[in-house]
């Protein structure tokens, strides 16, 4: 009687190990999640993952332009609407810069989480026209170099 508990014992024991195994083995095969950054107007929030990203390090140039064109997700807005930008903590360390259409729309870049902006300001194209899409890059930067890129479409509501 003493024996079948025993094998019982070792089929648990070996069973356990297995799992345990299984499950590391099922952790080092996943890639390490990108830092996200989120776009809320009103009530509605989308979160982004990063268009380019190297776990802080620059990101190669050929990577970056063609990301900076992407359209990322979209978020409606009206021209009374405040557009609220938040980071994750380990971009605003090394700080982030908006870019509107792909080009640079700040001097410097900012080291905050978190920040408003009117969706005005976004939708004005010169000379009293007024745009109905706009896309906007966060870029994490550090001396000259991106480290990350995350986009958003800002589509004019009526």
């Amino acid at each position: 009687m003493t024996a079948a508990i025993f094998r019982g014992k070792r089929r648990r024991a070996a069973a356990a190990v297995g799992a345990v195994t299984f499950g590391l083995v099922a952790l080092s095969a996943c890639d390490k999640p990108t830092p996200l950054a989120t776009v809320t107007v009103g009530s509605t929030t989308v979160t982004a993952e990063a268009c380019a990203y190297n776990d802080g390090e620059a990101v190669d140039t050929e990577k970056v332009a063609p990301c900076l064109k992407d359209a990322g997700k979209t978020v409606k807005a009206s021209m009374e609407d405040k557009v609220r930008f938040g980071v994750d903590p380990k971009i605003a360390d090394e700080g982030w810069s908006l870019f509107i259409n792909g080009q640079p729309a700040e001097q410097e870049p900012n080291k905050k989480t978190y920040r408003t902006i009117p969706a005005s300001a976004f939708f004005s194209a010169g000379q009293g026209a007024a745009v109905k899409k706009t896309q906007i890059s966060i870029v994490e930067t550090t001396t000259g170099k991106a480290l990350g890129v995350w986009n958003f479409t800002l589509e004019r509501d009526s």
